[in-house]
């Protein structure tokens, strides 16, 4: 298939790498550094068992209208970028190109094709103007959760730290040809990639642990590990995460593990700078409105007091907003 990878970072560079391996023509979009270094040198992952390998991609480029049509975009950017590129992406579409979200946190389609209480309702955290359901159709979307956790070495050299697996599900719950056919591209480059009757609860199972130690991470530039392992930070992550589950729960979603197992997992990860705290020592713009802000926005749609998130979240946006209008670099 023609898949077009569009924000070729650490997790979209990753995916569109073991795809192209696979056989698949890809396209990445990328900028800066990183795409000089893939232009000329090709894009080297290093796995976490230490084997490394270079691909060159189809075409890499900063410019989505060099692009032709594809049978599959990848949305790979983080969700703040979303409305600026929204515009641009249609572009890569034929009749039936398929649009994979691999955003962190709420989608922007969330309570698309939802078929609840809620049906419809815009979710502003993500996509204040409409932006973004303006220019991708609905029917285009599939959802996508995806766990490895990757980072940039250098330009054009991707590390991979642990992890192979996605999740894709339809918006409305269906299990399509087309979905089929998706995931088994994922599974020949080398992912599992099980295709998930609700990818809603999904995305909640991974947004459970992100929305308290992402931002927590970004205050205190500590990694997963340490979080977990310092008792005070714990207990604040573990607060945060029971208000989201009552948030959760009241919208349907079924935690299938416990809070403390949730806690675990994160903590195995080890001493993995998350990508919220990777972003505020680049003096980049944060997931925190997708991965916390979202969620503190459905909190009051289901009548639901958030303080713990509440506080952190605002301790995050005032980080952000310094650095930025800073253009400082932590160090």
């Amino acid at each position: 298939m023609k898949i077009c990878v569009v924000g070729a970072g650490a997790i979209g560079g990753y995916l569109g790498a073991k795809l192209a391996l696979a056989g698949e023509e890809v396209t990445l979009i990328a900028r800066g550094q990183h795409l000089e270094a893939i232009q000329n040198q090709g894009l080297e992952v290093i796995m976490a068992d230490g084997s490394k390998y270079v691909v060159n991609p189809s075409l890499a480029t900063s410019e989505i209208n060099q692009v032709s049509p594809q049978d599959v975009v990848i949305l790979a950017v983080k969700a703040q970028s979303l409305p600026a590129i929204a515009p641009a992406l249609s572009s890569l579409y034929n009749p039936d190109t398929m649009v994979v979200t691999a955003q962190n946190g709420i989608p922007w389609w969330y309570f698309q094709k939802h078929g609840g209480e809620y049906e419809g309702q815009e979710i502003h955290a993500i996509d204040p103007d409409g932006i973004i359901a303006n220019n991708i159709d609905v029917d285009r979307v599939i959802g996508c959760v995806v766990y490895p956790a990757v980072e940039i070495q250098s330009p054009g050299v991707i590390r991979h730290i642990e992890g192979d697996r996605l999740s894709l599900g339809e918006i409305d719950n269906t299990k399509t040809e087309r979905i089929q056919k998706l995931a088994q591209s994922f599974k020949k480059a080398g992912f599992k990639a099980p295709v998930r009757s609700n990818i809603r609860t999904e995305i909640w199972l991974k947004l459970w642990g992100n929305l308290a130690f992402n931002p927590i991470s970004a205050l205190t530039r500590a990694t997963l590990e340490q979080i977990a392992q310092y008792p005070l930070t714990r207990e604040l992550a573990r607060q945060m995460m029971m208000e989201a589950q009552t948030i959760g729960e009241k919208l349907g979603i079924e935690f299938g593990i416990s809070l403390e197992q949730r806690i675990n997992g994160a903590e195995k990860v080890g001493a993995h700078k998350t990508s919220m705290l990777q972003d505020i020592e680049a003096g980049r713009a944060t997931e925190v409105e997708s991965i916390l802000g979202a969620v503190i926005e459905l909190g009051k749609l289901t009548q639901i007091p958030t303080p713990y998130m509440d506080t952190v979240y605002a301790n995050v946006k005032l980080l952000e907003q310094t650095l930025i209008s800073s253009r400082e670099r932590i160090l």
